[in-house]
């Protein structure tokens, strides 16, 4: 499904997916706080980077709770199943799939009993040796059967296999039985590859685990009685935790009643993700010590130098646009504007418009505001244009209320490959930029000039060197080397499911 924070992606046309996020997870050790709801409102300022599940897991010290659903925070939850999740330790999740299909199955926090209690993770990411990983649980010894079912208001599902790659490594971690689990982790992690961010625990201890490379961000917080991991500092600042620092690429964080201390499992190879400077985090983050906002808008003020324009109005795409367009008419001189006006109350729908209804538009979550674009020329700003629909729609719509220009700029270069580490974009023949050049685009989605950043002007933006930030989806290079094209895909591990032979080694999956 479509993302539902109110940003336009597949606004205008939901068959017209833009970048979607991974995931955001939220860990907590605190002796005499609610760790349920703190973590509750952890997810709540993550719920950007994922809404189509959300999930907590509680130890009290005995056992470990796990409670998930579909939906979003919101409505994965009440009053009475956050107080029934009492203990001194919590993990949380909220989920955009980028391995396996969004079920119930495949929600996070996963859980599996262990040798000495259990244990239960959450993942943010996408690994991409997930066909090796299978193969390593498949050769697990012992019964595959022994399942611990987390609470739902949708008892009485048919259990099914999860398909996601955080089960594999649930499962890895979990067969520890001559070891700690966090000797087992410091064996396990080393072999994953890909994009993670992981929080986990078992009955009183917290761990925490980000990829060498760290392509995804994970930040470690201080509260008066505990600790907290999160996918971002604005996590931390809603619950009112402190910000320490970021995870380092290639550690792993662990938290227990003797406190907290640090393993390193691989050598770092930073290569962060300049996507979430971009789009992907929220404006209010920051990242390896830069404000994604200001980054955001130092992007639109290259923007403005690299591709000036006469023009009356300069407007951005809400919500994604608004501080690009801010740096743009900053730089530029033009004044800035809101063109569009947004419902705010649209979230995901699992309701698809009809045909018609998508060729009208769809202006359930946007229209153009006539008085502010009518015979006026417009700089429009956007993050990105995957497919064009959304864009060409827009265009349409500004022309229909009388603009006299639309010129489009965009804060980021043009996306001509997928990502494999944890944004889910069209695939490679689906991407617009992949078939056509710059002015083809812009009369393909009827703009009158269209231009993108460099890759220099946006790399500079974040102040971070090029060589440190991960731009495949832009460049084809990929840090972390990909496998043959037969052993990716989102859904490899149902289709592994669907084989003769491989539906009877993976039942060790069958675990929600």
């Amino acid at each position: 499904m479509r993302r539902g924070d109110g940003r336009l992606t597949a606004a205008l046309d939901p068959m017209d997916s833009g970048p979607q996020d991974a995931c955001g997870v939220f860990g907590v050790w605190a002796p005499g706080e609610d760790v349920a709801k703190l973590t509750y409102f952890g997810l709540y300022a993550l719920q950007h980077r994922g809404q189509e599940s959300a999930g907590i897991a509680v130890s009290n010290g005995r056992q470990i709770l796990v409670y998930k659903d579909m939906g979003l925070v919101s409505q994965a939850f009440d009053e009475t199943t956050l107080d029934s999740l009492q203990g001194h330790l919590a993990i949380g999740h909220c989920r955009y799939s980028t391995t396996g299909a969004s079920t119930w199955q495949n929600a996070q926090p996963t859980f599996r009993p262990t040798p000495d209690g259990s244990v239960a993770l959450g993942h943010n990411g996408n690994l991409i040796n997930t066909h090796e990983l299978r193969e390593a649980v498949a050769a697990l010894p012992g019964p595959s059967d022994q399942l611990d079912i987390p609470q739902s208001r949708q008892q009485g599902r048919q259990q099914e296999a999860a398909t996601n790659d955080t089960s594999l490594v649930t499962a890895l971690l979990a067969h520890h039985p001559d070891q700690s689990i966090e000797d087992r982790a410091m064996e396990v992690l080393p072999t994953l590859r890909g994009a993670y961010c992981f929080v986990w625990m078992n009955e009183d201890t917290l761990f925490a685990a980000r990829d060498p490379q760290g392509i995804r961000p994970l930040v470690l917080g201080r509260l008066d009685r505990g600790w907290v991991v999160a996918s971002e500092d604005a996590a931390l600042k809603t619950i009112g935790a402190s910000v320490v620092r970021e995870v380092e690429p290639g550690e792993m964080i662990v938290i227990d009643e003797t406190g907290l201390r640090s393993r390193t499992f691989a050598e770092p190879e930073p290569k962060g993700c300049v996507f979430e400077y971009v789009y992907l985090a929220r404006p209010d983050a920051t990242i390896a010590g830069r404000s994604v906002h200001q980054a955001r808008v130092e992007m639109g003020r290259r923007l403005a130098r690299e591709f000036p324009v006469e023009a009356d109005l300069v407007m951005p795409v809400p919500e994604s646009g608004t501080p690009a367009a801010s740096g743009y008419a900053e730089e530029s001189g033009i004044p800035f504007g809101q063109g569009f006006v947004k419902n705010a109350y649209v979230g995901r729908t699992f309701i698809q418009p009809s045909q018609t209804l998508r060729q009208l538009g769809l202006r359930l979550k946007l229209n153009a505001l006539e008085h502010m674009v009518r015979g006026k020329r417009i700089v429009v700003v956007d993050d990105s244009i995957v497919r064009g629909n959304t864009q060409r729609a827009q265009i349409r719509m500004l022309r229909e209320a009388g603009a006299l220009e639309v010129h489009v700029r965009i804060s980021s270069p043009p996306v001509k490959w997928p990502c494999f580490y944890g944004i889910d974009f069209a695939t490679r023949a689906e991407l617009i930029a992949n078939g056509l050049d710059v002015d083809e685009i812009a009369s393909s989605v009827g703009a009158d000039s269209l231009g993108y950043i460099s890759l220099d002007g946006m790399v500079e933006s974040t102040g971070r060197p090029m060589g440190s930030l991960c731009t495949a989806c832009f460049t084809g290079e990929y840090p972390v080397e990909l496998p043959e094209e037969s052993q990716l895909g989102k859904h490899l591990l149902e289709q592994s499911l669907s084989s003769p032979t491989l539906g009877r080694a993976l039942p060790v999956l069958n675990n929600p």
